[in-house]
This record gives C-alpha cells, sequence and structure tokens, in this order.
C-alpha cells in the first residue's frame, strides 16, 4: 500500500510515535510518502533519520490512504489537502480529545493488521463550502467542521442577516455564527452551545456565539439548503473562519453556505461506534455527583 502522511509540527515530544509508526508501515513494506513541511520538522527539528519513499508539497500527492498523526486540528489540515482526491484518511491521536484523529499510538499496530486485513469501515463525512458575492474566497474555501462568521476584533458585536434557501431566518446580533457539520457538530459548535449531531444525520445546525438576545437558539436544517448571510460591524470588517484558518472580509460582503459537491473518507476501526466515543471522550451522561 502507498501511504501519504501528515503530521503535527509542534509535537516535538511525541516524535517517539512517528519513529514506531514508521516501523510498523516497514514491516508491510509500505511506500511512505510524507508532506514536506512534516519531514523537514522530523529531520532537521528532530534529527531524525527517515526513510522515505519521496516527500510531496501541499496537495501534489497520490495513495491508498492518507495517515494523519498528531490531533484533530492536524487531521483537518490533512482533510484540505485531500480535498477530493477521494482518498481515505486515518487519523493516529497524539493530541488531547480526538473525535477525527481515534486511534491512539497503542493502537497502532493492532489497526495496521486490520487494514492489510481490508478489515476496516470508511465513513463518508460532509463538507461545507463558503463563496463571497458569488467569488470564491482567497483561502480554501472548503471546512469538514464549521464555517464561522466572527467579529474581528474586541469591538462591538456583528449584525448578521440571515436566509435559509432565499426565505428569511433572522438577524443575529452576536460576536458571531457558527455554520457546522455534523461532523463539526463536537468542535467550536458544542463549545457555544450547539447540538451533539450524529455524524451521518446530512444536516447542519446553526449557532450565535454569545447572542445579543436569549431567545436565539441552535437550528439544526437540512444539509441540502442554503445559507445566506448579509454582515453588518461598527469596524467594517469581520472574520471568516474555516476549521480555523481565518480570513478578513469587509462588511457589505454576503456569504453563501452549502454542501459541497465532495465528501471526505474518514477510516474508522471495526468496532468503531461514535455513541462510544461520546461517552469516553467527552464523559458525555457521565453523572460526576459521586
Amino acid at each position: 500500500m502507498k501511504f501519504a502522511l501528515f503530521g503535527n509540527t509542534y509535537q516535538a515530544k511525541k516524535s517517539a510515535h512517528i519513529i514506531r509508526l514508521l516501523s510498523i508501515l516497514k514491516k508491510y513494506n509500505a511506500e511512505i510518502f510524507i508532506s514536506r513541511e512534516f519531514y523537514r520538522f522530523l529531520v532537521d527539528e528532530q534529527n531524525m533519520d527517515i526513510q522515505t519513499a519521496g516527500v510531496f508539497e501541499r496537495n501534489d500527492f497520490e495513495a491508498d490512504m492518507v495517515l494523519s498523526i498528531g490531533g484533530d486540528g492536524t487531521f483537518l489540515k490533512a482533510a484540505s489537502q485531500v480535498g477530493r482526491k477521494n482518498i481515505p484518511i486515518l487519523g493516529i491521536n497524539t493530541g488531547r480529545l480526538g473525535f477525527l484523529a481515534d486511534v491512539s499510538p497503542e493502537e497502532m499496530e493492532d489497526t495496521f493488521e486490520d487494514i492489510y486485513h481490508h478489515n476496516y469501515k470508511v465513513e463518508d463525512r460532509s463538507v461545507l463550502q463558503v463563496q463571497s458575492n458569488g467569488q470564491p474566497l482567497k483561502g480554501y474555501p472548503f471546512g469538514l467542521n464549521e464555517i464561522a462568521v466572527l467579529k474581528r476584533d474586541s469591538s462591538s458585536m456583528i449584525t448578521i442577516h440571515t436566509s435559509i434557501n432565499g426565505a428569511y431566518l433572522t438577524t443575529y446580533q452576536a460576536d458571531g455564527l457558527v455554520i457546522a457539520t455534523p461532523t463539526g457538530s463536537t468542535a467550536y459548535s458544542l463549545s457555544i452551545g450547539g447540538p451533539v449531531i450524529v455524524p451521518h444525520s446530512s444536516t447542519i445546525a446553526i449557532t450565535p456565539v454569545a447572542p445579543h438576545s436569549l431567545n436565539v437558539r441552535p437550528i439544526v436544517i437540512n444539509d441540502d439548503w442554503e445559507i445566506t448571510l448579509d454582515v453588518e460591524s461598527r469596524s467594517h470588517n469581520f472574520l471568516v473562519a474555516i476549521d480555523g484558518r481565518s480570513e478578513t472580509c469587509k462588511e457589505g460582503t454576503r456569504l453563501t453556505i452549502r454542501k459541497a459537491d465532495y465528501k471526505i473518507k474518514v477510516v474508522k476501526r471495526p468496532n468503531h461506534i461514535f455513541f462510544h466515543t461520546l461517552r469516553n471522550k467527552m464523559m458525555w451522561g457521565v453523572d460526576g455527583r459521586g
């Protein structure tokens, strides 16, 4: 098998996991290609002797499977490079929580044994796309987790006129608005009071950030509906954050958000159950009263 490897370049003390991963793959005579940024980190900063079939730039690669070693942020970065390639991604978690990257370093050996015996699942995850006034944004306009519209600085809240399929929904006065996929429902959206959504529910959650009015609540809509946002700001600009990557937009920019025309494929262990992950990662439903 041919693997493309992305990794976290901020976790120096976790590099032992990389050595072990590479040694496991070597046992299977795998072809390993490493993103240049990660390769430079391992060789130049960690002084590691890395045997690899090649190094690639950004999204200039082909593989049977993409490996992301780090946390969910590393996984999201890998997903943005995979894009429409239709290559499944396996996330190995050396970070903290890990919903997307949910294979622990201790599980690597068993996981690759399963992979080489074709004993794994591939889940399709929906992606959101944003356009501004009909034109793409400067940065990568696709988000696996969420697209957030946020006030740019410590100024007063922004005003977001929101329509669904051309029908007026409401005007949010808030610090921002988070539009999340089911995959992203356990990320930023959850931290501001959004609902937990089962991954394959074909929905989108819209959740305000610190709304001025207490009677606006998160709302869940069909994922084949189109969301239109017209934003007003006293500072005359605002931020659009896509899976943590942000850029500034000018007041008066109209944003259109819809489901992208491709999906991201996520590799899961055969015994993976979403509710099990909820309980174990988030202590969901645990009674802490003792």
